[in-house]
């Protein structure tokens, strides 16, 4: 059965800590191409492998491509080596560092 159109405001990336790369449902995939495609988005591995020059090392543990405010922004959640999860929010299209936090760690 066919999945209802739905809004592009809120796109969830799973990562697969196997597998290299995201996975998603068939239509997220091909809205996701297009706004590729026609150069509104940079691709979430371009996102990724300059998010790691600047924070290297942490491991992925979810990448979210929402739109806030008109513009789409990658939402990207790292584990630190240092155990603390950080949290940072990229421009989808320019690739620049909009926003990042992290949660104290507890222990």
């Amino acid at each position: 059965m066919p999945h209802p159109a739905r809004p592009i405001t809120t796109l969830l990336l799973a990562v697969n800590l196997l597998v290299a790369g995201p996975l998603m449902a068939g239509h997220d995939h091909d809205e996701i191409r297009r706004l590729r495609g026609t150069g509104q988005i940079l691709s979430l591995e371009t996102i990724i492998a300059n998010h790691r020059t600047r924070h290297p090392g942490g491991q992925l543990l979810e990448a979210g491509l929402e739109s806030e405010h008109g513009r789409y922004v990658y939402d990207l959640k790292f584990l630190g080596d240092d155990g603390v999860v950080r949290e940072f929010e990229y421009d989808a299209r320019t690739g620049a560092l909009w926003h990042s936090e992290h949660e104290d760690s507890k222990e």
